[in-house]
């Protein structure tokens, strides 16, 4: 095996030569970032091949190394028996997340594979939104009867340990005999007392507890107030159904950060890595673009209603971008304070006039100052005042306009239950262009025997 090769060369050689056990040993020494680095360079066959050769257990590390959209993927092509053995071997949430990202019909033939349990539950946590309690939490946890002893839960722990050694246990919880949530125990507290102390003897009643509905933002909230390793999830029963851990939070916030900045980039329908189908990724992107076009035809119209005033002053046709540029960045600051405000909840939708009138002081300065800059650039390069005073006022009026409607457009949208991060900034530059346009030619026709 040549040193100088890449992971992806050496697994490459590691399949043709069906070295299953060095293959496996090879993934292991690897990171998980190489590792998800090495299988995405990988032919769809070679997948195939790798997770053929892998145990379904060590499939499943490999698959917890990836994200969920190449993960998915990667199962969706294999076999669905084989697919079902390596999803067995998730962790609950890591099962679900992949599940999440696949077209309902294969998703469904896998869970029919599937051992009846393991997909039930499995079910059960797809019903939920990906940013709830319910979809965050895992379902691995470890629950004894109020009426146990001490004894009881070492017994168990002892008999299922090859079971409860994949678990994220630091709690113990306490049901009551209906299944309702009653106490919570930590693991130093089986340690000192009798053997035959009843849990309700030792348990801490009425623990900490959210909804299974409860969302992504009371989540937060709950973890910076309480420093928990987790925090037990239950139903309208107050039956436990699972734990979300602080990981599960930050690693949703980071997601949703992702996708947003996706969507501002015009990456709309998921994530895009460029191993993909050259089919999804074209139209991934064309989804937007073609939006934009009728975006920009739009802003492009005013033109052609002023044409004649830009055909007599062609000189205005150099300012006419500068005034949209600069205004539309004037406009997305104030977008991005408003969206940092709402994910900080500093700021609520319904306080639109209060964004407005702090926006229009700002608005109104910024707009002086640079109309009198661009205005004072006009006039010595052309020694007309006229038109300095044209663009100059049109950038200090354009500029008012994008400041506070760059500040209340993530609030109206969040109202309205709209995506801010998606809607936001296109049809921010599609107002700013119209109006930037209208207020350079409407002024320039004011004045047109002096230009």
């Amino acid at each position: 095996m040549n040193n100088s090769s890449t992971p992806w060369e050496t697994i490459s050689e590691l399949l043709q030569s069906g070295t299953r056990p060095e293959l496996a040993r090879f993934i292991d020494s690897l990171g998980s970032y190489e590792t998800a680095r090495a299988i995405s360079r990988l032919t769809e066959e070679e997948q195939q091949k790798l997770f053929s050769l892998l145990s379904p257990e060590d499939a499943a590390d490999v698959i917890e190394g990836v994200s969920e959209a190449q993960a998915a993927d990667m199962v969706e092509n294999l076999p669905s028996d084989q697919a079902a053995a390596i999803m067995e071997e998730l962790s609950s949430d890591h099962l679900v997340d992949v599940l999440g990202e696949m077209d309902d019909d294969i998703s469904d033939s896998i869970l029919a594979k599937m051992d009846k349990e393991d997909a039930d539950e499995a079910r059960m946590l797809l019903n939920y939104a990906p940013d709830c309690a319910g979809g965050l939490m895992i379902s691995e946890f470890l629950s004894f009867r109020i009426d146990q002893t001490i004894q009881d839960v070492l017994d168990d722990l002892q008999s299922n340990q090859a079971k409860y050694g994949d678990y994220n246990v630091q709690y113990i919880y306490v049901a009551d005999h209906s299944g309702k949530l009653d106490g919570v125990l930590r693991m130093h507290n089986l340690l000192f007392p009798p053997r035959n102390t009843l849990l309700a003897d030792i348990m801490i009643r009425s623990p900490l507890l959210v909804t299974d509905n409860a969302p992504l933002e009371e989540l937060r909230s709950f973890f910076e107030e309480h420093r928990l390793f987790g925090v037990p999830v239950v139903n309208t029963k107050q039956q436990m159904v699972g734990v979300v851990l602080p990981s599960a939070i930050e690693e949703e916030v980071n997601k949703q950060k992702t996708r947003a900045f996706l969507r501002l980039s015009g990456i709309i329908g998921g994530e895009e890595f460029r191993t993909m189908p050259l089919a999804i990724r074209s139209s991934r992107r064309l989804s937007w673009l073609s939006i934009n076009i009728v975006l920009n035809i739009m802003a492009a119209s005013v033109i052609a209603l002023y044409q004649d005033t830009l055909a007599a002053a062609i000189t205005l046709a150099v300012f006419l971008p500068m005034v949209s540029d600069m205004s539309g960045c004037s406009g997305n600051q104030a977008v991005a304070v408003s969206m940092r405000e709402l994910s900080l909840r500093l700021v609520k939708p319904k306080e639109i006039i209060w964004v407005l009138l702090k926006e229009a002081k700002v608005g109104i300065i910024n707009g002086i100052v640079l109309g009198l800059l661009l205005g004072t650039v006009a006039y010595l390069w052309q020694g007309n005042i006229w038109l300095g005073v044209v663009v100059g006022g049109a950038l200090a009026a354009n500029t008012l306009v994008s400041v506070t409607l760059g500040g209340a457009l993530p609030l109206i949208l969040k109202r309205v239950k709209m995506d801010p991060a998606l809607v936001s900034s296109p049809l921010l530059t599609t107002v700013t262009d119209m109006c930037g346009f209208f207020f350079v030619l409407s002024f320039a026709a004011a004045v047109l025997p002096k230009l």
